[in-house]
């Protein structure tokens, strides 16, 4: 996944601004400070990185005078990804100095443009954080008639220090309102639990916050000043570095020693913490992002956790909540590490939302076990035309391998893999007589390329799966031989959505090329490269994108994702993640198709005819409707548009969600027989304590929750309507 490095670049939108009600002066331009001058190994990884972009990216583009400029334009963006302190004439400056040489520079090993430009960035930082604790050392009034864009990704920088003094007071305005509300929540819930000690299911769920929202604002802005005065220059180089690898595409990326030692502590943390995956949020680096969970890791076995979750929050077992807006990642990770089974408590939430509907989600530490994670089979009966049919459910969480036990010469009967575990599950599904199979590929981000090819071979007689094109246009086509071995040959449909990526776009394609069932959902993530890790560099390392993938039809899964038959409610809906987000993404394009012969097809005529009668149908569920107001609801809240800064407006405008909110899932209950919850302190405080409930549960004995299990019924009924 994409990765940023500068945590303080995002100041703008999480960490907001600055009340200030004093001249000008105050933030008028310091002297830079004066930059590390790089050595020997520094500039020679320098001069290693330059050259594995100039002459080794699937690109092919040349490292020239253009690509320079398109690399210091993305270095000003990952610098300050929000756009609130680099003023114009900073960029115009370094632009009209640096622009033309740049990529020579970078191809000599010559860091001190880089350098230079990120002591600009460092001097504005530090004029917005004084400015800000200047402020916040007074009261605030939070009932201006101010307002503000908090997404800035895409605006104009500021021309004037005067329109940036005004944006900053704006922000920390804002910043605190967000704060006071979401203080005000908590306690509504806390006293929901005391007046109702029912509603905590038995978990000791009240918090308390005892600081008040100016001291929680200045311990973060004092936490991120200081994190910026501890940068080494090992990370400053790593930010000039990953600006050139990241203007090529996003993907590509450059590790600095210290970056990949804790690559490695996060690879330990997965194994023996809670098994997460996580970086700074694209487009606002003081939020920390989950990008995936560890099949079977504890984080998984909540059902709680999810891939894209911001993380506002950490608490060791019995302590205090620490907000950790704007700590780095080894700061958090620090923070969640621990000796097993110990319990660990973090506080997240899914973007484009507010900050009171946060969640509290304890973990407790493990070591990840691969018998309790992994492939899972069931079956669900299904009412259909009178009768019932048998649907088997295959649960796919990611294409994984133990590539340690294959490497250390064990057979296959002594680790785990995908194919195995698949394979295994398809035995006993077929002695269950199953009338069809769902296929759930949910979330999955995908895995070994190898394993998923084994699978496809499950599924499909003999024939190519799927090719890869090099930087050279050297095409290898991965097949299946396997003398036409068919394990499954029976009905199928295959569930995606946005978070399926990879090698589940790989295998999604290859069914639907095929004509070997119906897939349905929601379009993918489209990440459709791989990158080649490189630990031959004088300093850190570095993946570059080296190669694509492309359907036996000829069209790349990269960007364009793939496009389900049938779509069904995306949850993701408004939510930007996914290849289309990223800046300088590979391009969808094609080549030529392979020989294949389809087993089934599916007429344009019964594709709309499903689409039109499954579209009908999901209007009418009683979760796909719930599920299609929450997506209504999360887009009043667009950070590309002003909002009010002001508490009173921001407090209507959180009580107005806040009952829309709770109207839905009241209607909800309301259609399956269940009592409605009273105010919206009830119902959060209620979902909190079924959460932690359901989290003490073992993974696969956790009931399935409703809205999730409506796509799988849906989607075993488009798969038998296709045959009528």
């Amino acid at each position: 996944m994409m990765k940023q490095q500068f945590l303080l670049s995002g100041v703008a939108t999480a960490v907001v601004g600055v009340l200030l009600a004093q001249s000008i002066s105050t933030v008028a331009t310091a002297s830079d400070k004066q930059g590390f001058e790089p050595n020997v190994e520094q500039k020679v990884t320098a001069r290693q990185v330059s050259l594995l972009l100039d002459r080794a990216h699937y690109l092919d583009q040349p490292l020239d005078r253009e690509m320079g400029k398109k690399i210091l334009e993305a270095y000003f963006d990952n610098l300050d990804a929000s756009r609130t302190l680099l003023l114009q004439s900073d960029v115009d400056e370094f632009m009209a100095k640096y622009g033309d040489t740049y990529a020579e520079r970078l191809k000599r090993g010559d860091l001190t443009a880089g350098i230079e430009i990120f002591e600009r960035y460092r001097t504005r930082a530090n004029e917005y954080y004084d400015t800000a604790k200047e402020m916040l050392a007074k009261d605030v009034d939070l009932s201006t008639n101010e307002s503000i864009i908090l997404d800035r990704e895409e605006a104009p920088r500021f021309a004037s220090k005067e329109e940036q003094l005004r944006y900053w007071q704006n922000q920390t305005t804002y910043a605190l309102i967000n704060i006071t509300l979401n203080q005000e929540d908590d306690k509504a819930k806390d006293k929901a639990f005391i007046d109702n000690p029912e509603l905590s299911r038995g978990q000791d769920l009240v918090k308390g916050e005892n600081r008040t929202p100016n001291e929680i604002l200045l311990n973060r802005i004092n936490r991120q000043q200081q994190q910026l005065a501890r940068l080494k220059d090992d990370e400053i180089m790593e930010g000039v570095l990953n600006a050139a690898m990241m203007a090529y595409d996003p993907h590509s990326n450059y590790y600095a020693p210290v970056q990949a030692n804790e690559m490695q502590i996060q690879s330990n943390l997965q194994l023996e913490g809670i098994g997460v995956s996580i970086r700074p949020d694209r487009k606002n680096p003081d939020y920390t992002r989950i990008i995936s969970l560890v099949d079977g890791g504890p984080a998984q076995k909540t059902g709680q956790i999810r891939a894209n979750d911001l993380i506002l929050g950490v608490a060791q077992d019995g302590e205090e909540m620490v907000d950790t807006i704007g700590f780095s990642t080894r700061e958090i990770v620090a923070l969640i590490r621990g000796a097993k089974g110990t319990t660990v408590t973090i506080k997240v939430k899914q973007p484009n939302t507010s900050d009171s509907s946060a969640r509290n989600v304890t973990i407790v530490r493990d070591v990840i076990k691969q018998d309790e994670s992994g492939v899972h089979h069931r079956i669900v009966e299904m009412p259909y035309e009178g009768g019932i049919k048998r649907v088997g459910v295959l649960e796919i969480p990611s294409f994984y391998l133990n590539f340690q036990a294959r490497r250390s010469g064990l057979s296959a009967d002594n680790y785990r893999s995908v194919s195995i575990d698949t394979e295994k599950a398809l035995k006993a599904l077929n002695q269950e007589n199953i009338d069809g199979l769902v296929v759930d590929l949910r979330n999955n981000p995908g895995g070994s390329l190898d394993e998923v090819a084994k699978m496809m071979g499950l599924f499909i007689k003999e024939g190519p799966l799927v090719q890869i094109r090099d930087n050279r246009g050297n095409v290898q086509i991965y097949a299946d031989k396997d003398g036409g071995r068919q394990l499954y040959a029976g009905d199928m449909s295959v569930l995606i959505n946005l978070g399926s990526a990879s090698a589940s776009e790989i295998f999604s394609a290859a069914i639907q090329d095929y004509g070997r069932g119906l897939v349905v959902g929601s379009t993918t993530t489209g990440k459709g490269s791989a990158q080649a890790q490189r630990d031959d560099l004088a300093l850190g390392t570095a993946a570059i994108t080296q190669r694509k993938f492309y359907r036996i039809n000829g069209g790349s899964t990269q960007n364009k994702g793939v496009v389900p038959d049938i779509p069904l409610v995306n949850i993701y809906e408004g939510i930007e993640f996914g290849e289309r987000e990223y800046k300088n993404p590979l391009e969808w394009d094609t080549i030529a198709t392979t020989q294949y012969t389809p087993e089934g097809k599916y007429s344009q005529a019964l594709i709309e005819r499903l689409t039109k009668e499954s579209k009908a149908r999901q209007d009418q569920d009683v979760q796909f409707k719930y599920l299609s107001e929450l997506n209504a609801i999360r887009a009043l809240d667009d950070d590309k548009k002003p909002v009010d800064v002001n508490i009173d407006k921001r407090r209507a405008k959180a009580k107005e969600i806040e009952a829309l909110t709770l109207r839905a899932e009241n209607a909800r209950r309301q259609a399956t027989g269940e009592a409605p919850y009273t105010d919206w302190a009830t119902y959060q405080a209620s979902v909190d304590a079924l959460a932690e409930e359901r989290g003490a549960m073992k993974e696969h004995e956790r009931p399935k929750l409703p809205e999730e299990e409506a796509y799988i019924f849906e989607a075993a009924r488009l798969m038998f309507d296709a045959k009528k």
